[in-house]
């Protein structure tokens, strides 16, 4: 049945990992970018809407600049994404223009999807693309990254786009057949998993460590990035970008590589958006109570908040952290950490004599919470 699904995905977005689109690192591979390209084209005649997202900026960047080895300095590693940014946009401009597609460049960083606002104009701009038969290629916007805005990985892209553009599939194409058991290069013994629930806390024991010099992912963040597109009902699949016609193949329900089935019910846009946050203003420590009434579909109370961490104003994204320290829920709260803090502990009808006003009865109300 899943299968099926993806043989009948509508859209999809393609994740294209570094080490596949470079010849390990020297300069792009083209024959290769024009067999993807040319699938894609085939797929987008077929009606289907497809994005992908590329890596490979850097280690472009770094061919054209003549580096044998990724700088670790910010400013050299903006300095060689800017660089091959140029290189990388050219490669699918003129590829898919010989399909006749035409192809838009769009940089992001978190900060574009941790503001609503913002949010929803990419979101916008990515329909109007899909809309006009335009094939967008996304890249992290690494010219301007710091450490504490950028995703650290184009896995976790590949699935925030998923999430944003409501995909029915996130195709993580890499340099390995799929998630396998353990790793195969070092236990002859590891047998590829065919197919998973997104989610399945054993499948993180199975995915190993990180990737090669030119990219930060590893199968680690790829079954991290399946966990996160299956909140918005999209399904993942991991597989070898080195497959004879990978693309079609999958669009016609051939079961390979390794298939993370989505959850059943994809949260809510607004929701998704709260689930997407990779950095959130600060944390609200919550009593047993409190936990209970988030479980059973309540909004979060004052009186409920043990304690307040770190600074954020009203609208804020924040975590709400169990007695144990796990976060069980986030969302948007109606006080900033000051007046938060003054009402801690308190019941709402004590609110307006601590503050002076009342903004809401509550911290987060529940149409503003994710419960986990």
């Amino acid at each position: 049945m899943t299968l099926t699904r993806i043989a009948q995905a509508e859209r999809l977005v393609v994740k294209i990992g570094s080490s596949l689109i470079t010849h390990d690192g020297e300069g792009l591979d083209l024959s290769r970018i024009g067999e993807w390209t040319r699938q894609i084209a085939e797929l987008a005649r077929d009606g289907r809407e497809i994005v992908v997202v590329s890596s490979g900026a850097i280690a472009c960047g770094m061919r054209r600049l003549g580096w044998r080895k990724r700088p670790a300095a910010v400013s050299e590693l903006q300095a060689c994404a800017a660089v091959g940014q140029m290189g990388l946009a050219q490669a699918y401009e003129s590829t898919f223009s010989e399909h006749g597609l035409q192809t838009a460049q769009i940089l992001l960083t978190h900060d574009d999807l941790s503001d609503r606002k913002r949010y929803l104009n990419a979101r916008t701009t990515l329909a109007t693309l899909l809309k006009l038969g335009v094939v967008p290629v996304i890249n992290e916007n690494d010219t301007v990254i710091t450490d504490e805005i950028k995703f650290g990985d184009n896995d976790t892209l590949g699935a925030l786009v998923a999430n944003l553009i409501e995909a029915d599939v996130l195709v993580i194409l890499t340099d390995q057949a799929g998630l396998f058991t353990a790793d195969p290069r070092k236990d002859p013994s590891a047998t590829l998993v065919r197919e998973a629930m997104a989610g399945d806390p054993s499948l993180e024991a199975m995915a190993g460590g990180a990737g090669s010099q030119y990219g930060r992912g590893g199968m680690l963040t790829k079954v991290a990035a399946a966990k996160r597109a299956s909140r918005s009902g999209a399904h993942t699949v991991v597989v070898s970008g080195c497959e004879r016609e990978v693309l079609l193949r999958l669009a016609r329900g051939e079961a390979i590589g390794t298939l993370f089935t989505a959850e059943t019910h994809p949260l809510k846009a607004k929701k998704q958006w709260l689930a997407d946050q990779l950095q959130l203003g600060g944390r609200l420590l919550l009593d047993a109570g409190a936990v209970k009434a988030l479980e059973a579909g309540k909004s979060l109370l004052p009186v409920g908040v043990v304690e307040v961490r770190g600074e954020f104003e009203r609208g804020a994204a924040v975590a709400c952290v169990s007695p144990e320290g796990v976060e069980v829920a986030r969302g948007l709260v109606n006080y900033g950490s000051n007046e938060a803090r003054r009402i801690a502990r308190h019941a709402s009808a004590e609110i307006e004599a601590i503050l002076g006003y009342v903004d809401a009865p509550e911290i987060i109300h529940r149409s503003n919470l994710i419960v986990y």
